[in-house]
């Protein structure tokens, strides 16, 4: 009986929720079904549909946390609000759909993540404006809220899934493909999404009776805060080995500190309830954010220099603002008392708001950063006089590979447009004829190695195979004999030799790094990655006495030596044919 009772609050509380936040949830659902009629359709449809199915199920699913904060709003003050809101966040998607992704690279896809995470932040204090009481017990079980909805979901799908597979296997029925994806997208969207809601606090409930949870109170004071503590002291010990050595601090430390103090935020919030009533969380209060500070100045000096060699990219744009954001957080626990925490979202909603729209987004910043640091190169190397390119085949080899790194950044990132000192009309093909050099990026953050990755979308392509007796998928991992009739197909994983033998005698063997050194020196970008339009780009015929075979490449990885020029790979797939004359 106690299970039924839980089952039916359960659902008395999504119906509850359904009646709370109706929008939400049917946006929610609606994603749902379009996730798997697109999954179930995309082998058949036209990229240009499949790629507008994508924003609509992108803009859909920005709208599920966007209208449960203005479903929020409407509850802290009135339904004029809240209607005034749907108004205007409907307006907000059709936009969004229609003009912020027109393509799904770098610039669109941040831009997606960051919205998205704004809508979430702002959902944490839309109940909270200026009524923040007990605002950490609020946060505590929204995110307990988090853990029973993750819980119960992952309860539910595999119970499903295994009904589903013990059906399959005892009485040999065929479901759908991806049935067990389906099942997971149901619980997610439909399930999971309207449980969570049911367990968001309303806006006049009473937290002054909370009970601060004893397990929480056992994590943070006798675990996270000692692991924290440990932690301070090494960055500290290594602080004080580079004022002895004087060695600046390498690029990684940036990372280190900014994690480990974002995290040390979410402490000291959760622990302000307990602050008066626990000597070790006071004083853990006191003294951390004072001390943390010489340490954040460290990664600051740790991440300048990096964009002092580099220029400002989105990611350090977005390392920088979150140290900030952190430094004046950690200064406001400093002086602060008592603490006003509904500040620590509302200040990071703006930063996130700061960092992807208006005229200092981290996009404006970086287009600028790389434009002046290639035009400071160009100078340097007397390649730019009065504003005009001045070719120059003998400029040395980092050079031209970092001038290749900056124009590469500006073609997988934004656009070529974007380069000020070129031409509108510039294209990679013209790298040569316009600086006297070719066009060879290498990775960032490597000094000798250039990697390559490319890729055809065989969905929409219709391939020939008449000419052939046989047709096998081939993979690099796939390190396996695979006969067919009397003969013997093997990929060497390491040597990437593909071989066709007939009663122990070789029939033929092809080197597959050759032809994919072909792919990559044919490709006139020869960008980090790149999909390939024309099947005929990826394709090559080899014949041998008797037997004719057809590979047609998928995709290619690997990376190109640039002290010995030795081309390495790292995983390919081709369609192999094969005919026998």
């Amino acid at each position: 009986m106690k299970i039924v009772g839980i089952i039916k609050s359960t659902l008395v509380n999504i119906k509850k929720s359904f009646e709370r936040f109706p929008i939400s949830i049917i946006l929610s659902t609606l994603l749902a079904v379009l996730l798997i009629y697109t999954i179930e359709t995309s082998p058949e449809l036209h990229s240009d549909t499949r790629d507008n199915l994508t924003r609509l199920n992108m803009v859909i699913g920005l709208g599920i946390p966007m209208s449960m904060f203005i479903s929020l709003l409407g509850e802290r003050f009135s339904k004029k609000v809240e209607n005034i809101g749907y108004a205007i966040g409907g307006v907000f998607l059709i936009l969004y759909y229609n003009f912020l992704i027109p393509e799904f690279d770098m610039v669109e896809m941040t831009r997606y993540m960051g919205t998205m995470l704004l809508f979430i932040i702002v959902c944490f204090y839309a109940l909270k404006i200026k009524y923040d009481e007990n605002y950490e017990a609020f946060v505590i079980k929204v995110f307990s809220g988090v853990f029973i909805t993750v819980l119960y979901a992952a309860v539910l799908y595999i119970g499903l899934a295994a009904i589903l597979f013990t059906i399959e296997n005892l009485f040999e029925v065929n479901f759908i493909n991806n049935i067990y994806l389906y099942i997971w997208i149901l619980v997610v969207f439909v399930f999971g999404i309207s449980l969570f809601l049911s367990k968001v606090p309303v806006k006049d409930e009473n937290f002054e009776s909370y009970e601060y949870s004893k397990s929480l109170k056992v994590l943070l004071l006798y675990i996270v805060i000692p692991l924290i503590s440990v932690y301070t002291i090494i960055l500290y010990a290594y602080f004080i080995k580079i004022l002895v050595t004087w060695e600046w601090p390498k690029g990684l430390v940036s990372h280190l500190v900014l994690w480990y103090s974002a995290i040390s935020v979410g402490v000291i919030f959760l622990l302000t309830p307990i602050l008066e009533e626990n000597k070790l969380a006071k004083g853990f209060k006191f003294f951390f954010p004072k001390f943390i500070l010489p340490i954040l100045l460290m990664m600051f000096a740790s991440i300048g220099q990096r964009i002092n060699q580099y220029g400002i990219t989105e990611n350090r744009y977005y390392v920088v603002l979150l140290g900030i954001w952190v430094f004046f957080t950690m200064v406001y626990f400093s002086v602060k008392k008592p603490l006003k925490n509904t500040i620590i979202p509302i200040s990071l909603s703006v930063f996130v708001l700061l960092s992807i729209y208006g005229p200092i987004n981290s996009y404006n910043i970086s287009i600028m950063s790389q434009n002046k640091r290639l035009e400071s190169i160009l100078a340097k190397n007397t390649m730019l006089v009065n504003g005009n390119i001045v070719k120059n085949q003998n400029v040395d080899k980092e050079i031209q590979y970092e001038i290749s790194n900056i124009i590469d950044y500006f073609y997988s990132n934004h656009d070529l447009d974007d380069i000020k000192v070129f031409t509108d009309d510039f294209k990679l093909d013209d790298t040569k004829e316009l600086l006297g050099f070719e066009y060879n990026p290498l990775s960032i953050g490597t000094d000798d190695m250039n990697y390559f990755s490319y890729y055809i979308d065989l969905y929409d392509v219709v391939i020939d195979i008449r000419e052939y007796e046989y047709s096998v998928n081939m993979s690099s991992w796939r390190n396996e004999l695979i006969p067919i009739d009397e003969m013997e197909i093997s990929i060497d994983p390491d040597n990437y030799i593909l071989s066709i033998s007939e009663a122990n005698n070789e029939l033929i063997s092809v080197d597959i790094i050759e032809l994919a050194e072909k792919v990559h020196k044919n490709s006139i970008d020869k960008v980090h990655y790149k999909t390939i339009e024309n099947i005929e780009d990826m394709t090559f015929d080899i014949e041998k006495d008797n037997i004719n075979i057809r590979i047609i490449f998928n995709s290619i990885n690997g990376d190109i030596d640039a002290n010995n020029e030795k081309t390495n790979l790292s995983s390919t797939e081709f369609l192999l044919l094969i005919d026998r004359e």
